[in-house]
């Protein structure tokens, strides 16, 4: 097993750590930063090469002046304020920073926790990493959830945030003539910054009806910013000249049939529960399609720890926590999009507030004071309120299914058709995705699940009962020699005793 270390190469330092904080993201840089200014000793530890996570991804440090993206991102300001905190904190020794490291999993020990992680900074080589602390926070986001389509596994189709990453990352325009459909407010942005690096952006398919929001109206008016980045999305794509099309649902893509990737998409007006209405069918010449209905949080690192889980309102369930971010497993918490989604805002917030919990539960004479709570747990309080409303007015059509032909691919690791997923429904009787893989196959293959899980449990569960992911020990792909590295003693990261 190798030390940890820092990005530029040097041995992380020896200190005992007091808290690992998994996921980079505007929650765990913000847990990060307020529990080293609280004076714990902190490892942030994220797959990305540089803090910020999706929300806040940049282009690698030597390509940023070429591939300026800083109009792509929001509030940039408390960016910069947080790396600026936890690079003064790393130059003190207080924090380490571990970037390419992902971490495969986490365990319950008698003292703490035991993080396991791979070094993957320096490709091909990638070396075993444990860290040990008495307190873990997991803030390791979310995902994009798709729903298939037939055609969906074409060449030239993508997650709405799959596009964002690649404009974002490396200033990446995916296609020149692009369709974007789905559901929720995050289509918005992707279709501006589209616009804005010279795509004709054709359509954006929105599945809702905007009235939905009239039955909701309290938590937006409680958000004001939102009116004003609505508004301005607007504006952009009144400039760009993009329609929008509530109530219409993307139901299929074409290949060109000579180089096999996406030609036209076929767009359908939708009934009130998702179905599309008869001859309302429509064919649009295109070249990337884009495609997002909401995110599923990563709940990885979380299931095998044994916390429990709560119905996030939105189809999925999220890790159940209290007031402090302090989930049912003594020692361990969550904050961010692990909690459900919700935006950047609130998970900054719930960071704040899991730092102080975990400042407030390893608490001994001598440490800073804890700061006032009051203002985040109300920040949490309004944004969890508006992430539910939002769920509320983008739901997942309840009869998406009916876009799909038996042949359709739902599992592309595995090629498993809804029509094989229908028959362990309907024959096996399979009642939820766990038990349509095992009669199927379906997510057994490299995502292990993550793109066709959503879709599967919806095609095969009963429709109030929300999506759990299955659990897994290991949580990303690992070779056996770093799994061979974890297993070995090592006195480097011992657990702290509060000071």
């Amino acid at each position: 097993m190798t030390e940890p270390r820092d990005p530029g190469g040097h041995a992380a330092t020896h200190e005992p750590l007091d808290l690992v904080v998994v996921g980079a993201g505007p929650a765990g840089m913000a847990a990060a930063a307020t529990a080293l200014d609280g004076g714990l000793r902190v490892a942030l530890v994220d797959a990305g090469s540089a803090p910020g996570g999706q929300f806040w991804r940049h282009p690698p440090d030597d390509a940023r002046d070429a591939l300026p993206t800083e109009d792509l991102h929001h509030d940039l300001r408390t960016y910069r304020a947080l790396r600026a905190s936890l690079s003064a904190h790393e130059r003190t020794g207080r924090l380490t920073l571990l970037l390419d490291h992902h971490v495969w999993t986490a365990a319950r020990a008698a003292d703490g926790f035991t993080v396991h992680a791979v070094d993957r900074g320096r490709p091909p080589e990638e070396r075993a990493v444990v860290l040990r602390a008495p307190a873990l926070l997991v803030a390791t986001g979310a995902y994009d959830r798709q729903l298939p389509f037939p055609g969906w596994d074409l060449p030239g189709v993508l997650t709405a945030g799959g596009l964002q990453s690649l404009l974002k990352g490396g200033g990446v325009v995916a296609g020149r003539r692009v369709v974007l459909g789905g559901t929720g407010p995050f289509l918005l942005p992707v279709a501006a910054a589209l616009a804005a690096r010279g795509a004709e952006v054709v359509a954006v398919c929105e599945a809702a009806a905007p009235s939905a929001w009239l039955r909701h109206p309290a938590p937006l008016l409680r958000n004001p910013a939102k009116w004003a980045e609505a508004a301005g999305y607007a504006s952009t794509l009144a400039r760009y000249r993009i329609p929008l099309r509530t109530r219409t649902g993307i139901v299929g893509a074409e290949g060109d049939g000579r180089y096999g990737r996406v030609a036209a998409v076929r767009t359908a007006s939708l009934d009130a529960d998702g179905a599309p209405l008869p001859g309302t069918e429509r064919r649009i010449e295109a070249d990337t399609v884009g495609v997002g209905w909401g995110f599923v949080p990563q709940l990885d690192l979380l299931l095998p720890l044994g916390c429990d889980l709560a119905d996030a309102g939105d189809g999925t369930t999220a890790a159940a926590v209290d007031t402090g971010q302090r989930t049912t497993v003594p020692g361990l918490y969550a904050a961010g999009e692990t909690c459900g989604v919700g935006g950047a805002a609130l998970a900054l917030s719930e960071g704040r507030v899991a730092a102080v919990s975990v400042l407030t539960d390893l608490s001994a004479p001598g440490r800073p004071g804890v700061r006032p709570l009051a203002a985040e747990r109300r920040s949490v309080a309004r944004h969890r309120a508006f992430a539910r409303a939002l769920a509320k007015a983008h739901p997942v059509p309840r009869d998406w299914p009916a876009w799909l032909t038996d042949d359709t691919t739902v599992c592309r690791c595995e090629e498993v058709t809804a029509g094989a997923v229908r028959a362990a429904r309907d024959d096996g009787p399979a009642t939820d995705h766990r038990q349509v893989k095992q009669l199927t196959r379906a997510g057994m293959g490299w995502c292990q699940g993550r793109m066709c899980g959503p879709a599967v449990h919806c095609l095969a569960a009963a429709r109030t009962e929300p999506y759990t992911p299955a659990e897994r020990l290991i949580a990303t792909p690992v070779t056996l020699g770093a799994l061979a590295d974890s297993a070995r003693p090592s006195t480097v990261d011992t657990p702290s005793e509060p000071t």
